[in-house]
């Protein structure tokens, strides 16, 4: 008896450890909701290599995160919401577009800040937004093109 009583406890002092581990982990990290930012739109005709997680950077420095994708049922676009966190503020005409860390390095979004003095609020749209480069279409489309002018 005096043996299951230990090991109950010991058992509890071991789950309590590791929810706060969790907990702290949640916290410092990326996983929470863009640590107590603001969302943002925008809506891209193609995201490829963009995914919930992915970053968001404003000159090289990660300022947010993706939260979420959908797809717009009336024009087919991408629209993705990005978490940014609060200590960063955006003109309303803000650019976004996707880009990689190299030819074949991860994708993220990189923002380019504009002129405006009115500022992005929570739940408010980017205009201006560039897709995804789809690098391996532009590699078969040079290749099979001057396949075709060689004939």
């Amino acid at each position: 008896m005096q043996s299951s009583v230990v090991e109950t406890i010991v058992g509890a002092i071991v789950i309590a450890i590791a929810a706060i581990f969790f907990t702290y982990v949640y916290t410092t990290t990326d996983l929470g909701k863009g640590r107590g930012g603001y969302n943002i739109y925008a809506a891209f005709d193609n995201i490829e290599g963009i995914s919930v997680g992915s970053d968001i950077r404003l000159a090289g420095i990660k300022v947010g995160t993706v939260t979420e994708q959908k797809l717009d049922q009336e024009n087919y676009q991408a629209v993705v919401t990005m978490a940014i966190d609060s200590y960063v503020k955006l003109p309303e005409d803000t650019s976004a577009k996707i880009t990689s860390e190299g030819l074949l390095g991860q994708k993220f979004i990189a923002l380019d800040p504009g002129g405006s003095e009115t500022m992005l609020k929570d739940g408010d749209y980017l205009g201006s937004t560039q897709s995804a480069l789809d690098i391996w279409g532009l590699v078969n489309k040079y290749i099979f093109e001057g396949q075709k002018e060689n004939k």
